[in-house]
């Protein structure tokens, strides 16, 4: 590709409802610029877009997929980089990192199924991140009950006058250019009107003509909405048939005329200084994906920022403050490699081979010190407990789930402590079956997955006090050792959990560490059913010992019966984590989901309100939400998302408890046989 300046260049992300076209649109821009010989489709897994054996047996897209190609417009060559972003809650981090490397995006709405909550979802992602030019493509104009200006009224319902068409069909074969039409069909002069009206509000000059004429010239239209799209206040609205390719010109050449350039989009470190997309400046790019490729290994897909890159410069990554060699820089399109020689402002490249480098890092060339605002990642909601299959899987599962984290940052790895499980956390049930099908594609490891087991502790409610005597003779030197202890509830801000109280040396001060071993082994496993305990004081204030078999052994022994035993007094209870919620759907389900809360045993803390969208903040037992994530999906049709995080630990309720501590009673017979 030759070089074009930064100010032709177009960078722009697809985001989109699953289904609403997104990666058919991509694939007509694809066969339109020549990257594809072929129409791509997902109905028969041919797409440019969705290539992984994961997407096309889904059919939905799972990973960013970004092409670059130039376009030619009248006697300026533009360089066009879109990104074809899923669609579905699940992959948010693949979307999020999309929209954080774009200047502007195109949301795609069906002219069918029109707003959805994919389509808000969308519009917010953007708005949240700073990504103000925004434009809607109605697709599914061929389809049955497809409705044109229906569609454009729900647009405009949910996102304001300030949408307004650029482009609208007047047949299945053919789509015009409002502006540049003299004359109009009846069922358009309205939205010509409507595009007018927008332009004219974007400058006093413009407005003044309108007022005095009616009417503006194609032109000073196009002026003004070059003026309000790129401040983020105007949304065009373009219409496309992306299977037959009508309308595909008309939406390229406005991108080329209309949408920003880089440098629009504020582009800011860490410090929230804005940095210039000057190709001349220091080189500056930030790794917004990482994949892995079984042939190439790591790949890192670095948005250039400022500066230039090419194959051979040795950078900085500020992040680890760690050198890498730039061994070589290409784009993806499908299955191909097509290399390239330079990068500028706007542009995305795949790099190979990056040591030390992962999502989320910054990339910076000589005389330059600048760090990235991070992308913020959302926390996990789903979490499943994971064994390996077979010793030869154990032997490699490390390394296979470490594949999966460096390309995945939404993706966590935990080894519970309180449970002894292996824990693989996600966005969602898919998100999961997706990460355990990499780790068989990527590393060879096979797993089985389980629904996790809670990390219960165990704690009192009251006092007690608890004793041993350990005493054990086999010939020649024995064991002895006696503790007396008191246990109460730890109060808040007191750190010191163990106090030596004894008098009179009925301990010889060599022993209390002995003792403290014994209450802290004691804490690992309490006496209701073999869970950590908390948030106990325990004072030792008694005890016994023998001149010659007494030994700190013998003392560690007795401390951790004697708690036992204490606890067993003390009003021993079984506490549970809580997590608080916030789940968003459109109105019509809420009553669905306020009423399936009980069910959770959980109870509402509020609600917000944003127009058909409302959050409901909830809180509910950790034990009630391993499949919540797919159970939303159902009572709200996938239109429904939620986040959760640890609040506290509180009491599990007696009839619940009581089936926990059968269970783990049965689970310790079968052990002890």
């Amino acid at each position: 590709m030759s070089v074009v300046p930064v100010a032709n260049v177009r960078n722009f992300v697809i985001l989109g409802h699953s289904g609403s076209g997104k990666t058919a649109l991509t694939d007509a821009f694809a066969f339109r610029l020549g990257l594809n010989d072929r129409l791509g489709l997902t109905s028969n897994g041919s797409s440019i877009s969705d290539t992984t054996d994961e997407e096309k047996s889904r059919r939905i897209t799972i990973f960013a997929s970004t092409f670059s190609k130039n376009y030619t417009l009248g006697d300026q060559e533009y360089k066009l980089t879109f990104t074809d972003a899923p669609g579905f809650r699940d992959f948010y981090g693949q979307i999020l990192g999309a929209v954080h490397a774009a200047d502007f995006a195109l949301i795609t709405v069906d002219a069918t199924a029109r707003v959805q909550v994919g389509t808000r979802r969308a519009w917010h992602i953007c708005k949240e991140n700073d990504l103000s030019s925004i434009a809607f493509v109605i697709t599914g104009l061929d389809k049955e009950n497809a409705d044109f200006e229906k569609t454009v009224a729900a647009i405009r319902d949910n996102f304001g006058v300030s949408c307004v068409p650029v482009t609208a069909p007047v047949s299945k074969e053919e789509v015009i250019n409002i502006m540049d039409q003299a004359e109009l069909p009846p069922n358009l002069a309205n939205i010509h009107t409507s595009l007018a009206e927008s332009a004219a509000e974007t400058s006093e000059e413009l407005m003044n003509k309108y007022f005095e004429e009616g009417t503006l010239e194609p032109a000073e239209i196009r002026a003004g909405l070059l003026k309000g799209i790129q401040a983020g206040e105007i949304h065009p609205i373009y219409a496309a048939f992306p299977l037959s390719g009508v309308g595909i010109d008309p939406l390229l050449q406005s991108i080329c005329r209309l949408l920003p350039a880089p440098g629009h989009r504020p582009q800011k470190d860490s410090e929230g200084n804005v940095i210039l997309a000057d190709p001349n400046g220091p080189f500056i790019g930030q790794v917004w994906r990482t994949a892995i490729d079984i042939f190439m290994g790591q790949l890192s897909f670095v948005r250039v920022v400022s500066g230039t890159l090419k194959p051979g410069m040795t950078v900085l990554n500020t992040t680890t403050d760690t050198k890498e060699s730039i061994p070589a820089m290409m784009l993806l399109i499908g299955k191909k490699q097509i290399p390239v020689e330079s990068a500028g402002p706007g542009d995305i490249v795949a790099i190979p081979k990056l040591k030390k480098t992962k999502t989320n890092h910054t990339l910076v060339g000589d005389g330059s010190a600048t760090r990235m605002a991070e992308i913020q990642f959302p926390p996990p909601v789903t979490f499943v407990a994971i064994k390996a299959k077979t010793q030869n899987d154990e032997d490699k599962m490390s390394d296979g789930i470490h594949r999966l984290l460096n390309e995945d940052p939404t993706i966590q790895y935990e080894k519970q402590i309180e449970t002894k499980e292996v824990l693989l956390k996600g966005l969602g049930d898919v998100h999961i079956d997706v990460a355990v099908a990499l780790l068989k594609q990527q590393s060879n490891v096979n797993v089985n997955t389980f629904t996790p087991k809670v990390p219960y502790h165990e704690t009192i409610t009251g006092k007690g006090e608890g004793h041993h005597k350990h005493k054990k003779q086999s010939g020649g030197r024995g064991q002895f050792g006696e503790v007396y202890i008191r246990i109460e509830p730890l109060l808040e801000g007191d750190d010191e959990y163990f106090c030596n109280e004894t008098v009179g040396g009925s301990i010889p001060g060599s022993f209390i560490p002995g003792v403290k071993k014994g209450i802290d082994e004691g804490m690992l496993a309490g006496a209701l059913a073999g869970y950590p305990v908390k948030n106990v004081k325990v004072r030792l204030y008694d005890g016994s010992y023998h001149d010659v078999d007494s030994s700190e052994v013998a003392f560690k022994i007795a401390g951790s019966r004697a708690l036992k035993a204490a606890m067993l007094v003390a009003k021993p209870v079984l506490l549970e984590p809580i997590m608080r919620l916030k789940i968003t759907s459109p109105e019509a389900f809420m009553g669905a989901i306020s009423g399936d809360m009980p069910n959770k045993r959980g109870r509402l803390l509020g609600l917000e309100v944003n127009g058909d969208i409302q959050t409901i903040t909830a809180e509910a037992p950790l034990a009630e939400l391993f499949k919540y994530s797919a159970e939303l999906r159902s009572i709200t049709g996938g239109q429904g998302s939620f986040v959760m995080d640890f609040i506290r630990y509180d009491i599990v309720p007696a009839n619940i408890a009581q089936k926990i501590i059968a269970e783990a009673d049965k689970h310790r017979k079968s052990d002890e046989d």
